[in-house]
């Protein structure tokens, strides 16, 4: 594990891929009542969507980041102008569809949060090939390409497949973060580091995943079989375990400073940090130690609302690493 950090604004940058992405409207209600009107107040608007919240933290944490991303109608015009309002570098590709909207309500009396997801457009094979074009064409010279979120209907499982051997022409190399059988067709190909919560894990798995133990039994299998060269597995408050070649890498999410309220963008703030660091040449523990701190400081915060730098940083220096060799 490294002593001194490296400064992310020397690497080269990170690009990002979100195929079903969202424009995130949170409210806030003081009490979700069963019958009559709901007074609510909005908190935010933002563009969201797994590799569009990577690339807002790459750049929280002083990082450069390019988001590809589909964009459809009223709302897909609506996230391109958040999205430069926020002075996100991006690239949109067009679709017929709409783009989908989600809404995250926070309830402020019983301090929870809601996070309701629709599925999203239909993208036929042309914009799918689209968008594998336009990702070629963007890699440039990021090393690192973040494929994250679900895929929207149409759109092949085998899809994130097709995007790994785009991206292994390049010479780049690929951080996968999705599910369900796009998530498994997509190791199949391979990939560089692929981060997956605990369901995700079980499903690999095929029992529930509870602990480090049941964690470094994913990680093995993904190591073994060739599907990742780094694992991480996230154990929800526990931390998450970092496996590579060398071994496994125990890290316990440090005691909160404050009260969890959101854990919506918590993974994707993980991946972020994973990724910039992991661009600006560190090794894969520290890495990660800063991804645990981040996803941390990250269910701080209400809704979607992007972590605290300071505070993840601060964080960092509490998370426990415990190493453990390969048998």
């Amino acid at each position: 594990m490294s002593t001194t950090a490296p400064d992310p604004a020397t690497a080269g940058p990170v690009l990002t891929l979100t195929v079903n992405p969202t424009v995130d409207i949170c409210w806030d209600v003081d009490h979700l009542a069963d019958i009559g009107k709901n007074r609510a107040r909005v908190r935010s608007v933002a563009g969201g969507g797994g590799g569009i919240n990577v690339a807002r933290g790459v750049a929280r944490l002083g990082g450069r980041a390019t988001a590809v991303h589909t964009a459809g109608r009223e709302v897909g015009c609506r996230l391109n102008r958040l999205l430069d309002e926020e002075g996100i570098d991006h690239i949109a590709v067009d679709i017929d569809g709409e783009t989908r909207e989600a809404l995250v309500l926070f309830e402020t009396e019983s301090r929870r949060s809601h996070h309701i997801v629709p599925p999203g457009p239909h993208l036929d094979d042309h914009e799918g090939q689209r968008c594998l074009d336009v990702l070629g064409q963007a890699i440039g010279t990021s090393r690192y390409v973040v494929a994250s979120g679900s895929l929207p209907g149409g759109l092949l499982d085998d899809f994130y497949a097709a995007v790994a051997r785009r991206i292994k022409a390049a010479g780049s190399r690929l951080v996968l973060d999705t599910s369900g059988p796009a998530l498994r067709q997509g190791l199949d190909e391979g990939v560089f580091l692929l981060r997956c919560n605990r369901t995700e894990a079980a499903d690999l798995l095929g029992r529930t995943v509870r602990s480090f133990d049941d964690a470094l039994a994913v990680n093995e299998h993904l190591l073994t079989t060739g599907a990742a060269e780094i694992a991480v597995t996230t154990i929800g408050d526990l931390g998450a375990l970092c496996s590579t070649r060398h071994g496994h890498t125990e890290l316990r999410a440090p005691p909160l400073p404050g009260e969890l309220l959101s854990d919506a963008g918590a993974g994707d703030s993980m991946v972020a940090a994973l990724t910039v660091r992991l661009a600006a040449g560190d090794d894969p523990v520290s890495a990660c130690a800063l991804g645990v701190a981040v996803a941390a400081a990250s269910v701080l915060t209400p809704g979607t609302e992007p972590f605290d730098r300071e505070v993840a940083e601060s964080l960092c220096s509490d998370v426990g690493i415990t190493f453990r060799t390969r048998s």
